[in-house]
């Protein structure tokens, strides 16, 4: 479906505060819903190693080259669609340590979520992750504990133009069906099936979503099915959009209620590290669909977010705003590496995108806990 950029270029109007763009500036009205998505999720304090040469070896020790931390789990979720400009209301339990004290403040603070629907538990200690990456590829170790029982809270979920919920094998989370009966339009993703069991049935909360985006990998093994587009369209007769990731293939999308369908190849990048990439995926197709782009442009959008984040270390660290994406556009036209065919899916960012303020790659400061400013590690 062709675009022409100055059509939506009115969409993306500077806000005055933090200079993020807003993708839905031209649709917002006074009674719209006060956020944009809202979602939960535990969240952990990652601590990143960077610069290894090789896996560490049992019994030796190793230097990293660089270190970082930042609020992980679904803190990445959050913090890629709050710099893409979707106003994000976050509901989470928080540990009263410093770790907690620091993800609370580099959420609320940092990234302007929303945590209102979150809560502080006393005596309770912060989950941790500590991520290694290197040749490509990362290792993790975490350790937490289970945050005592959640609360009443009849204002939760609030009212949000969409949720994003981590579906569970036979599991409800009775949070998603009020969200859906609030008017959000709720778009699921899933984790590895430990059980093995791999029943769709067993998604339940799947009936309340429009949006279902796995990988390759669980789509077919969900649907029993040995080709990726063929279980895009298997998942499309039980949702109504199925998204599929293809890893460094792309991605492909088929609409149940059209019969659309939209495939688009991977920007070719050097990844470092992967933390994160499918979290930045969804950010970017949601951001795509609140703004109504046609469908081949937001599964474009979100590979290219997704894309954009392997190259730097750590999840909510790698997660790229507007001025990413900018910068990335304006000097892809002056290099002839990627592919032309591939790039010209990518034309509708023309007329969407600021000036970039600074070179592409973007060198970003790593923050470290202990900083009131962030530091490089």
């Amino acid at each position: 479906m062709a675009t022409d950029p100055t059509v939506r270029a009115d969409l993306f109007e500077q806000p005055a505060k933090s200079g993020c763009l807003d993708p839905l500036a031209a649709l917002r009205t006074p009674e719209d819903p006060p956020w944009d998505v809202y979602l939960t999720g535990t969240v952990f304090l990652d601590i990143i190693f960077t610069g290894l040469d090789s896996a560490p070896v049992r019994g030796t020790e190793s230097w990293a080259r660089g270190m970082g931390s930042s609020p992980g789990g679904a803190a990445n979720m959050a913090t890629a669609l709050a710099r893409l400009g979707l106003r994000t209301s976050l509901a989470a339990a928080f540990g009263d340590d410093h770790y907690g004290e620091y993800c609370w403040d580099a959420l609320e603070q940092g990234e302007g979520i929303d945590l209102s629907p979150s809560r502080k538990v006393s005596g309770w200690h912060s989950p941790v992750t500590v991520s290694m990456a290197y040749e490509g590829e990362r290792t993790m170790v975490s350790h937490g504990h289970e945050p005592p029982p959640e609360e009443p809270a009849p204002h939760c979920p609030p009212r949000a133009r969409a949720a994003i919920a981590s579906l569970t094998p036979g599991t409800r989370a009775e949070w998603i069906a009020q969200a859906a009966a609030k008017g959000s339009r709720v778009f699921g993703d899933v984790g590895w099936d430990e059980t093995g069991r791999w029943d769709l049935a067993g998604l339940a909360d799947l009936e309340h979503c429009e949006a279902f985006l796995p990988n390759a990998e669980e789509a077919m093994r969900y649907t029993g099915t040995s080709c990726p587009r063929a279980a895009a369209h298997a998942l499309a007769e039980k949702v109504p959009l199925a998204v599929v990731t293809l890893g460094a293939e792309g991605a492909y999308a088929v609409d149940g209620r059209t019969g659309e369908t939209a495939s688009v190849p991977a920007i070719e990048v050097a990844a470092l590290d992967p933390t994160g990439a499918g979290d930045v995926f969804v950010a970017g197709f949601v951001t795509g669909t609140l703004a109504g782009w046609p469908l081949a442009d937001r599964l474009a959008f979100a590979g290219l977010t997704a894309a954009l984040s392997v190259q730097e270390f750590g999840g909510s660290l790698s997660a790229p705003g507007w001025n990413e994406v900018a910068a990335w556009w304006q000097e892809v036209g002056r290099r002839c590496e990627q592919d032309p065919a591939a790039l010209r899916r990518y034309a509708f960012l023309a007329g969407l995108l600021p000036t970039a303020t600074r070179a592409w790659p973007l060198a970003r400061a790593v923050p470290t806990i202990g900083f009131r400013a962030a530091s490089a590690g």
